[in-house]
């Protein structure tokens, strides 16, 4: 139990390090945030491969196909609205609006069970009404307290919100996507699909990339140019980009099916509220300041929802999600 708490609480702390980020590179778009992050990603994966040579040969083209999908969506595009959001928005809202990623997944997954009528132990909405209440007072108390950055920022803070809610839908996609495809293949190919994923996202960074610099050399000529490809800040930049491939596409993701291997599923599934606390934390202390009395509430309600409708789902099935 300790080992397996431990383990879940090691996956919360690196994970919550690619929300942290887009606020130590605020000079850098939320774009090149994830290209730098899953090109370091990709690269890890191709050391990777040799391992699972074997698996990845039997995978087909259909397959391939499906990587770079959830790759463009559940990476690229994820990590992209996410940073831009938090650099917009700031980061306690966008991160709380994503640390409701456990109860969200689960109630379209409900959704989709009962529309395709597979679901055989699918939750009543009316058990859910409680959890959903005090997430979205949590989310309140949290926007109403940041109302200051809507006037201040105007349309910059609700494209922040915005982006946040985009990132919240690419992950809620993302892992039921997921899913369905190592649902229908035999079992024992997750560490090789995970590395196909990897190999799939190099070459859509590296095009995402390219695509970034034609875009930023043709494009507006009002607009601030990007220094490409390393940015005003090339060592910081590099150094971040490979410590979240590292550490949070990695080494956060081992520890946390360590977590899963130890702990029951119903326990595993609340504890992802480890990563937005420790986002919040790593936020806070950037931020040098305590959280307010009205941030701290909201925190409270959210990760109070969040383990409640963790709890309604537990015995449909398993809710150990990986968010990163």
């Amino acid at each position: 139990m300790l080992a397996g708490l431990s383990a879940a609480l090691g996956a919360g702390l690196l994970w919550g390090l690619v929300f942290l980020t887009p606020l130590v590179l605020d000079d850098y778009p939320g774009f090149m945030l994830a290209v730098g992050r899953y090109l370091a990603f990709g690269v890890l994966a191709l050391g990777l491969a040799w391992f699972d040579r074997k698996a990845l040969m039997q995978l087909a083209r259909a397959d391939w196909v499906e990587a770079a999908k959830l790759a463009l969506i559940g990476n690229l595009l994820y990590y992209a609205t996410l940073a831009s959001a938090i650099q917009l928005a700031g980061a306690p809202v966008p991160t709380l609006i994503i640390g409701t990623l456990p109860v969200v997944i689960a109630i379209s997954a409900n959704l989709l069970d009962r529309r395709r009528g597979t679901g055989e132990d699918t939750v009543a909405w009316r058990r859910l009404i409680a959890s959903l209440v005090l997430i979205l007072a949590g989310l309140l108390a949290v926007h109403g307290d940041s109302g200051d950055g809507l006037s201040a920022g105007g349309n910059d803070y609700l494209l922040g919100l915005a982006l946040a809610v985009l990132a919240l839908a690419c992950w809620t996609w993302y892992p039921i996507r997921n899913s369905r495809w190592l649902r229908a293949r035999s079992p024992g190919l997750a560490r090789a699909w995970a590395t196909a994923q990897g190999l799939a996202t190099l070459p859509v960074a590296i095009l995402a990339g390219l695509g970034y610099w034609a875009w930023d050399l043709f494009g507006d000529a009002s607009a601030a140019p990007f220094d490409w490809p390393l940015g005003p800040q090339p060592q910081r930049f590099v150094l971040m980009c490979l410590l979240l491939g590292l550490a949070a596409s990695w080494l956060g993701t081992l520890l946390w099916n360590k977590a899963s291997q130890s702990l029951p599923a119903a326990l595993v599934g609340q504890l992802i509220v480890f990563e937005t606390l420790a986002a919040l934390l790593y936020a806070f202390i950037w931020y040098q300041r305590w959280p307010s009395l009205a941030e701290a509430a909201g925190i409270a309600l959210l990760v109070a929802g969040v383990i409640g409708g963790v709890r309604v789902f537990s015995p449909a099935g398993d809710t150990r999600v990986s968010t990163h």
